[in-house]
């Protein structure tokens, strides 16, 4: 509560303070500090800035202050009496009319000054009697103390408290008058040069000071009355002394006795009789003392809960600080650990990696200096050779030369045949073939970053890897298909997911998925092959770490049907699409719904119905080729058109290698696609039909029919090559 006690100008507990129409209180000698002269006409600033309504009190004794406009204090002048709260005063001049007025230093509202200058504000005399009241409060502990003193000290006391006159520039001596419209202390000579009875200060009121002595010993008495009363308790206060009825600002010797609404203000009789507040509408005093006092209460009482909330609020802040400080230490530790594991990883990963350099080091090394010694003994031989022949060729003896001239020649062609080239080529070259790509790993770190979702703590963002369920990962004929699931879920939310195969030889990795979803069937694998899948999750931070590897196998055999989707409309499918006919005389096209690009491939064809002798095409075709004439009729098919006595091979509408032979009802038409040896083979009821149809075969490749109405045939797959025909 002291603050509330303290004038916001001196800042010490309020002395006869006075309310100013903004409701705030300053001290009475404060308010003659801050009260400026304004020119003559000019309307005072209603409110300031706060930088340019900061006076600087300090210096404030350079500005013109005035206790009241018919008062003798004018503006500023140098040589001239000063008193101790820093007004200046002279002998009194001409009479003359000043303008002064009064800012806030609250709210920073001002307000002009009537005649009657301080005066016209009312003194808070209820603030003054709380001042008071707390002061004995606050000096309560100490008294006992200074009452077993006071018989000893009074005389000395007595004297220090004198008033002293607040003119005297030194050594003051006690003050002889007090001026209640100036509220200044004056001796006989002060009073005489500053303060005359005559003039406008003839109206001022001379009082004389109060007696100090006086005041110490009814406090004194009054002090003993209640240490007497109470037992001797040292814990009793002093008790304040009775304050005298509020009298009227405008008739002194009138006291309060109703209440303007209108004007907010107690007056008194004489005011609702003479003065302004004669219309206004009035009540009686008590009866609006107890009806504010009611509302007072009334919200106290709401801010009495506020204040409850408010410390309850405060307990929750304070519980607040220390679990923060304890997740603090926590989640640093938590981040510690984590940043550990990685850099554990990382240096378990480095060891591995240098594990696989240096292996790669010890074979290179091995095969050089095999080589070397290979090629140092192959030279070795070769010199003694020559310098064996040398030493033959200076013999003379024709005959004996004759006997190994032969064998000679023979091991000297043999020695240069050991020279041939790339003998004399290193077999390893000086560079590694390792490389290590650590620009996705990098980003991926130096994006590592917090992130903070709705209703959850900070938590370290790195993306869990996802694991590949293995009961539901399988192969069908040339299709895999994959699920996982993420086992940790990550501060920030996984966007999506990236599913990885190699080749199926074990080369370079390629992405075949990127989606939400965490189950994939990826088509057209190679038959017959082993893959490797890995899969990753990515979200908003960055790409996290790869699953475990799953290996998945293809089918050794393709199984497949005809295509409806991209056969001609003349074509009509049965047989779940393994039986095939036509409506049209001429011949259309179907393929089937397999694809080949590696691998060596084996299916045959059922003639089912043969009538007058047509000319049905059988081979493979590129997924695009014609499909309303003869397959081999574009280039882009390779057949093999028969009929009941001979057979074409036909690709880009050129028949080569007539062979004898043809087929009927219930013949079989094999076709043999190997892409190791890039060579397509016919065979007719398991015998080849023909030498090797074409060759030097690159691609994609489906197989495909070509017939007309005359004709049906059935689909037979899943076939393994037969023997008689692989060897």
């Amino acid at each position: 509560m002291e603050e509330e006690l303290k004038c916001p100008v001196c800042g010490s507990l309020f002395r006869d303070p006075i309310l100013l129409p903004c409701s705030h209180n300053v001290c009475l000698a404060c308010a003659r500090n801050i009260t400026v002269q304004t020119p003559e006409g000019e309307t005072p600033v209603q409110s300031r800035a706060s930088a340019s309504s900061d006076y600087d009190y300090l210096d404030m004794d350079k500005m013109s202050l005035y206790s009241e406009t018919d008062s003798g204090y004018g503006s500023y002048t140098p040589c001239q009496l000063k008193s101790p709260n820093g007004v200046r005063v002279f002998p009194p001049s001409a009479p003359h009319h000043r303008h002064c007025s009064l800012t806030c230093p609250l709210c920073h509202r001002s307000v002009s000054l009537d005649e009657r200058g301080l005066r016209g504000f009312p003194r808070n005399r209820l603030l003054e009697a709380i001042v008071t009241r707390y002061q004995q409060t606050r000096g309560a502990a100490s008294f006992p103390s200074f009452n077993s003193s006071s018989s000893s000290s009074s005389s000395s006391s007595s004297s220090s408290a004198a008033v002293k006159c607040q003119l005297c520039d030194r050594n003051p001596v006690e003050a002889t008058v007090m001026c209640e419209q100036c509220d200044v202390y004056y001796c006989n000579a002060c009073q005489q040069r500053c303060h005359p009875s005559r003039g406008p200060l003839a109206k001022h009121r001379l009082v004389p000071p109060p007696n100090p002595a006086a005041g110490g010993a009814a406090s004194g008495g009054a002090g003993s009355g209640v240490g007497s009363g109470a037992g001797g308790s040292g814990g009793q206060q002093p008790p304040a002394t009775a304050r005298k009825p509020a009298t009227c600002v405008d008739h002194e010797a009138e006291n309060f006795s109703m209440y303007c609404c209108g004007c907010k203000a107690p007056v008194c009789v004489k005011c609702l009789e003479e003065g302004k507040h004669a219309k206004h509408d009035v009540k009686p005093l008590a009866v609006m003392w107890k009806q504010h006092k009611c509302q007072l209460s009334q919200a106290l009482n709401g801010v009495s809960d506020k204040a409850k909330d408010a410390k309850e609020f405060l307990v929750q802040l304070k519980n607040l600080l220390q679990h923060i400080q304890e997740n603090g230490v926590e989640f640093e530790a938590c981040l510690v650990a984590q940043c550990d594991s990685l850099i554990e990883a990382l240096t378990r990963q480095k060891a591995k990696l240098l594990t696989k350099v240096t292996k790669e080091k010890e074979y290179k090394l091995k095969v050089v200096r095999d080589q070397i010694t290979h090629c140092t003994m192959k030279l070795r031989q070769t010199t003694g050779m020559m310098e064996y022949c040398l030493e033959v060729l200076k013999e003379n003896d024709p005959s004996g030369f004759l006997q190994i001239s032969d064998a000679l020649i023979k091991r000297v062609a043999s020695s240069q045949d050991q020279w041939v080239k790339g003998a004399l080529e290193p077999k390893v070259g000086p560079d590694f073939d390792l490389t290590l790509n650590t620009d996705s790993l990098l980003q991926t770190i130096l994006q590592l970053d917090f992130c903070q979702g709705k209703g959850q703590h900070l938590l370290f963002t790195l993306v869990s890897a996802p694991m590949l369920q293995l009961e539901k990962c399988c192969t069908r004929n040339n299709s895999a298909t994959l699920a996982w699931r993420v086992t940790v879920p990550c501060g920030s939310p996984i966007e999506g997911y990236i599913l990885e195969l190699d080749d199926g030889n074990g080369g370079q990795y390629r992405e075949v998925y990127v989606g939400k979803e965490t189950i994939c069937t990826v088509d057209g694998l190679h038959f017959n092959s082993s893959y490797n899948a890995r899969v990753k999750a990515y979200n908003a931070i960055g790409v996290g770490a790869y699953s475990k590897t799953v290996v998945l196998k293809t089918s050794d055999v393709a199984w497949f049907t005809f295509d409806p989707s991209s056969a001609h409309r003349d074509i009509v499918l049965s047989n779940e699409n393994q039986t095939v006919s036509c409506n049209s005389y001429d011949d259309r096209v179907v393929l089937g719904t397999a694809a080949f690009s590696k691998g060596v491939h084996y299916w045959e064809v059922s003639i089912d119905r043969y009538d007058n002798h047509p000319d049905p095409a059988f081979g493979v075709a590129r997924i695009n080729t014609m499909k309303d004439m003869m397959l081999g009729k574009d280039d882009k098919a390779w057949a093999m058109y028969v009929d009941n006595n001979r057979s074409w091979f036909m690709h880009n509408n050129s028949h080569t290698n007539r062979a004898e032979g043809g087929i009927t009802k219930g013949s079989t038409v094999g076709v043999l696609l190997d892409l190791t040896k890039r060579t397509l083979t016919f065979y007719i009821n398991k015998e080849q039909h023909g030498l090797t149809a074409f060759e030097n075969l690159d691609g994609v490749f489906v197989p495909a029919v070509s017939l007309n109405r005359n004709v049906q045939v059935t689909l037979l797959t899943g076939l393994e090559v037969p023997k008689n025909i692989s060897q």
